[in-house]
């Protein structure tokens, strides 16, 4: 397997887009070769096979979604109350719908996982590993809530960020304002 990471990184985007795009099916070695636009044969190279080629992307989305260093150190100022839990949640939502195309795919890998084990391993520990950062970063804070606030943040936004990538005149934004004011203090109730 080469071992040229910014080609491999560029495959994987591409594949990202492939994925969210045409699904599952649509992910092939030749696809991700037009998608990122390198000679044909250039993604067997670098991926095993399809089943490596899908974890491989569960992984790439991840290190796309994560905050860069000024959110996080932004995130570590101000008041900790449930105004700034708020504030917090709306640069989380922000930033995940501003990747549609990560978010898509990673729709396509969770059902994929349902059928690939080694996938459901890597996808199980990756998001495990998310959430345990979230409660770590939460119990660090000083921000009001517990574990069970973090836990039903996670799942309830992740739903919110769900229907507005894939039906995204369902809400208006003042109803996905309520939906996300409503859960943050109703997660926060202890």
């Amino acid at each position: 397997m080469r071992k040229n990471e910014e080609r491999r990184r560029g495959l994987i985007d591409a594949a990202i887009e492939v994925l969210a795009d045409q699904g599952a099916r649509g992910l092939t070695f030749r696809a991700v070769d037009a998608g990122a636009a390198v000679p044909a044969g250039t993604a067997s190279n670098y991926f095993v096979n399809r089943d490596d080629l899908f974890t491989q992307i569960g992984g790439r989305i991840y290190e796309r979604l994560l905050p860069d260093d000024a959110t996080i150190a932004q995130s570590r100022t101000g008041a900790r109350d449930t105004e700034r839990y708020l504030e917090l949640m709306r640069e989380v939502v922000g930033r995940v719908t501003s990747f549609p195309s990560g978010q898509l795919a990673l729709l396509e890998l969770r059902l994929e996982a349902t059928r690939r084990p080694a996938l459901r391993a890597v996808l199980t520990e990756r998001i495990r590993q998310d959430i345990d950062i979230n409660i770590a970063n939460h119990e660090a804070s000083g921000l009001p809530g517990d574990t069970t606030s973090v836990l039903v943040l996670y799942l309830a936004l992740n739903w919110l960020i769900l229907e507005r990538l894939t039906l995204p005149d369902l809400l208006t934004e003042e109803e996905v304002e309520r939906v996300l004011v409503a859960a943050v203090r109703r997660a926060l109730i202890t």
